[in-house]
């Protein structure tokens, strides 16, 4: 069983923007901390990196926040947290994840973010949010799942505020 089989709670928005996507985004950033993986789903296009964006600026990083879809990672130092945001478009076959060292990436002190986290199934740590993003029309639907009972109490805090 994955995590992706473990629904402990799910909360679904429809996005008018792309501000509205990075304002939840900012809103979700509040309440993640290290030790935490997100996987994010989607077609190209979708929002997944627009989403780690508003996460990555809502936690302390003033700087650009671009794809990893070249380099498979992109390290963010913030201030008492080491976010990592993969994007595995582009990765042909799991296992090179194993040569890349991807086990040091999941500690207790970061935060992974991971788009297109099918592409490294069996390689990843389950996950304790999946965010899923789709376009319809001009909005976005955006379906949080929580897989963890820690996350689950998150994401009821996330939808009290909504």
């Amino acid at each position: 069983m994955n995590s992706q089989d473990i629904r402990l709670a799910e909360y679904t928005i429809i996005l008018q923007s792309e501000s509205h996507t990075i304002a939840f985004a900012n809103r979700l950033a509040k309440l993640l901390h290290g030790g935490m993986v997100v996987y994010l789903e989607g077609a190209l296009g979708a929002g997944k990196t627009t989403f780690c964006r508003g996460v990555i600026q809502a936690l302390g990083h003033a700087g650009h926040v671009k794809s990893p879809t070249y380099t498979l990672v992109e390290p963010y130092d913030l201030p008492g947290l080491q976010v990592y945001h993969f994007d595995l478009y582009r990765l042909h076959d799991a296992e090179e994840l194993e040569f890349m060292g991807i086990r040091d990436y999941f500690t207790p002190s970061s935060l992974c973010l991971i788009e297109w986290p099918e592409r490294g199934s069996g390689m990843l740590p389950k996950a304790d949010f999946t965010v899923a993003l789709q376009h319809i029309m001009t909005e976005r639907a955006l379906q949080i799942t929580a897989h963890s009972a820690q996350a689950e109490t998150l994401l009821t805090v996330l939808m009290a505020d909504e």
